[in-house]
Order: C-alpha cells, then sequence, then structure tokens
C-alpha cells in the first residue's frame, strides 16, 4: 500500500521533512521499478536546498532495510531517500536520508484500504461500484479485453509447434475449443495427434475424416457393432498404418456428469464435419467483423449415424439431428475466434485489423455465467461479449486476487 499512496500523490505534502530535520520537496515519486532493486527509479526530490534526482526504496520500518539485506545489495547504494511509514531506529547510513510518513497521511485512505482489500465480498468495492464514473469504467473494460487477449495469445504463441503456420494454429484452438472446459486438453492432445495436412488429404471424405479423429481418439470399439463402426475401423486401419499415427488414451475422455449432446463423441464427430467443410475457413475467421457472418460455416451437424446415438452402439428413442448449438457456436467466437484475429493482426504488423475482433464480440450477446451475474447484480452488467469478457478478467485477475490498487476502479474509489 505504502508504494500505491507514494505514487500517486496520497500524502500530506506540508511539513515533509527527514528525520534529520531537512525540508523535503517531492518534486515527482519516480517510476516503479519492475526490476530488481529499489521501488522506485527516476525520482526527482528536493531535500534542503539540493535537487536530487535517482532511486527511492519503501519500506513499513527502517529496520526492513535490514531485515532484507539491503546493506549487502550494490542495487541499494545509491538512493536518494529512504521512505519508511514508520521510523524504529537510527535511519540506515548517513548518506541515505530517511523520510517519516504516517503522520502525512490520512488515516481514513488507510481504512479505505483495509475496507477494499481486507471485505469479505468477492467482489471488494461492491458497495462503493456505482460511484465510479462511466468514462472512467469503460476505458477500463477496453484495457482489460486487451489485456485478457494479450495473456491469452501469449500461451498460444509460446504453444507454437510452427510460429507462422497460422492455419495450424487455428486447427487447435478450434479443436480445443470444440472439448469447451471438460474435454478442451483432450481434444487439443487429439488435434496434436493428427496433423492438420493429414485431415486436409481427406477434407472431402466425411467418413474418413471420422475415421481418423475416432481412431486416434481412442474411442472406436473394440469390437465391430454395426455397419458404421466396421466402416469406420476398415477406415481407421489402412489410415494409422499409412501415415504412422499412435492413438491416445480413451480413458482421458469424460463422459461422467455431462448432458449427452456434449458427450465427445457427438463433439467430435461434430468437429470432423466442420473439417470437411472448411474451406478457405481461416482467412473467412480472420475477415468477419459479426457473427452472422461466420455462423453458417460454425452450424454443423454431427453424421446422420448420430441422429439416434451418444455413444457407439447405444441406439436412443428419440431421433434429433445433432447440430452445434447457438451457445456452443458463440462460445467458440468469444473464445477463439475473435482472440485469434487480435493475434493474428498484431503479429503481421495489421493493427488496423484489431478493430475486427472487437466488433465481432460486440456482435455477440454477453456472456452468461455466476462471475457476470454478480457483475449485473452491481449495477454492472455487460452489453456484449466485449464487456463480459473484460468482466471475467477483472474478476479473475484484480477482484479474486485482491489487486484493487492496481484497478482503475479500485483507484477512483481509493482517492475519492
Amino acid at each position: 500500500m505504502l508504494q500505491y499512496l507514494w505514487r500517486y500523490g496520497l500524502i500530506n505534502p506540508i511539513g515533509l521533512k527527514t528525520t534529520g530535520g531537512d525540508e523535503v520537496t517531492i518534486i515527482h515519486p519516480g517510476k516503479i521499478n519492475t526490476n530488481a532493486g529499489p521501488d522506485f527509479i527516476e525520482a526527482r526530490i528536493r531535500i534542503g536546498n539540493t535537487l536530487w534526482v535517482g532511486n527511492v526504496e519503501l519500506h513499513l520500518h527502517t529496520s526492513d532495510w535490514t531485515k532484507h539485506r539491503h546493506q549487502d545489495d550494490i542495487a541499494y547504494q545509491n538512493i536518494i531517500l529512504h521512505v519508511v511509514y514508520q521510523s524504529d531506529r537510527e535511519p540506515v547510513s548517513p548518506v541515505f536520508p530517511e523520510l517519516e510518513l504516517h503522520q502525512h497521511i490520512d488515516p481514513e485512505v488507510i481504512e479505505r484500504y483495509r475496507h477494499l482489500v481486507g471485505g469479505q465480498h468477492a467482489i471488494a468495492c461492491s458497495g462503493s461500484l456505482r460511484r465510479v464514473p462511466e468514462i472512467i469504467w469503460n476505458n477500463w473494460l477496453e484495457r482489460l479485453l486487451a489485456e485478457r487477449w494479450e495473456q491469452r495469445t501469449g500461451e498460444w504463441y509460446s504453444a507454437q509447434d510452427s510460429p507462422g503456420d497460422w492455419r495450424s494454429l487455428l486447427y487447435h484452438r478450434l479443436a480445443a475449443n470444440f472439448g469447451f472446459h471438460v474435454n478442451r486438453d483432450a481434444f487439443l492432445q487429439l488435434s496434436r495427434s493428427i496433423p492438420l495436412n493429414i485431415l486436409s488429404r481427406h477434407r472431402n471424405h466425411l467418413l474418413q475424416l471420422e475415421a481418423l479423429l475416432f481412431g486416434q481418439a481412442g474411442l472406436l470399439p473394440d469390437s465391430n457393432q454395426d455397419d458404421y463402426v466396421k466402416q469406420l475401423e476398415q477406415e481407421y486401419h489402412f489410415l494409422r498404418r499409412k501415415y504412422g499415427l499412435e492413438p491416445m488414451p480413451a480413458h482421458l475422455w469424460k463422459f461422467m456428469r455431462m448432458r449427452p449432446v456434449n458427450f465427445p463423441t457427438i463433439r467430435i464427430a461434430q468437429f470432423a464435419a466442420l473439417m470437411h467443410q472448411s474451406e478457405s475457413l481461416f482467412s473467412k475467421m480472420m475477415e468477419a467483423t459479426s457473427a452472422e457472418a461466420l455462423q453458417p460455416y460454425l452450424r454443423v451437424c454431427a453424421g446422420a449415424y448420430w441422429d439416434n446415438h451418444y455413444r457407439f452402439g447405444i441406439v436412443t428413442r428419440e431421433v434429433s439431428p445433432k447440430y452445434l448449438g447457438d451457445a456452443a457456436i458463440e462460445n467458440i467466437l468469444i473464445n477463439t475466434v475473435a482472440p485469434m484475429q487480435y493475434f493474428y493482426a498484431g503479429q503481421q504488423g495489421k493493427t488496423e485489423l484489431h478493430e475486427n475482433s472487437l466488433h465481432l464480440l460486440q456482435s455477440l450477446p454477453p456472456e452468461n455465467n455466476n462471475i457476470i451475474r454478480e457483475w449485473k447484480n452491481l449495477g454492472r452488467a455487460p452489453e456484449d461479449a466485449a464487456q463480459s469478457q473484460a468482466l471475467l478478467q477483472l474478476f479473475n485477475c484484480y477482484c479474486s486476487e485482491r489487486q484493487c490498487l492496481n484497478c482503475a476502479a479500485g483507484n477512483y474509489i481509493m482517492k475519492q
């Protein structure tokens, strides 16, 4: 907290003096040091009649200097000021002037901080959130969305097998998304077990795509049960030997406590259908600026066998085509297509295309989950998927971590 108060000038400047009696004027507190060493760099401090420019270190107490063993670290030997909340001994060295702050900080500011960070509410500022002006709130949400995309695409970049192979990256991310939350990792492993160029060779043959995907997933039954399964096994046996493929363990797939429409068998069949009609899919997805432009390509249907099956060999009473639903399509657009557009535009130096990803999210309704409902209850209902994504980032990375002082809303509340 002391760093926050120093950084934003929440200190009464009247009568500031070092513990040695020299008057202190804070011309500029300096910049946060994100590397090892003192807390602030390039500070401008007038001490007595001398203007000093350099590093500032902050501690709650003077004795923290030796507790942190700064006296043995050369990086701390050139500070211009040691700032403490309360002095509990003589200054660490005559060459380091010390400034004590506890009489220059409004107790109400400290109480406000304790209320924010120490509260029991999941969203610490819930009682004060409505006071944050709309312009601050909306600008903060825009920054949060960009931050969310940077984090996600940073993970994608580090996991790329071949940087610059955008179609393969989209293939892997779509596969992971088809697994949704429960089977995400298994679906990603499945996609990595079959290179995209192999699937592309069989794009015009749906049965062969299904054979490759179900076979590599390890989900084909051990014994022949019906004509469809026999055809899949026959195709997979040939293709596996042709390409030297090794299937993944079947136990990685989860069926328990899931609605049948979300079973991995249905999702794999739908993914095969997407690959079957995926010609120019990458360019279509990178150019789209609205959900309506992409929904026809994503509204895929599992093969006819799955009209009355959820698992191999088990016939259901009801007969219904297994289309990828609206909620699933919106999930894919939000979590794969939009961030992929943002990533691709940035990596290709086409920053003007970043607007495509924003427009795509703004064309989608906001998500509906426990976190978003909590924001709605506080009067901060998102208008679209762009804002709901930003609110998820805010909750997960700031509210849950009690990073109130790094939040624009918390910052505003603290300064009131």
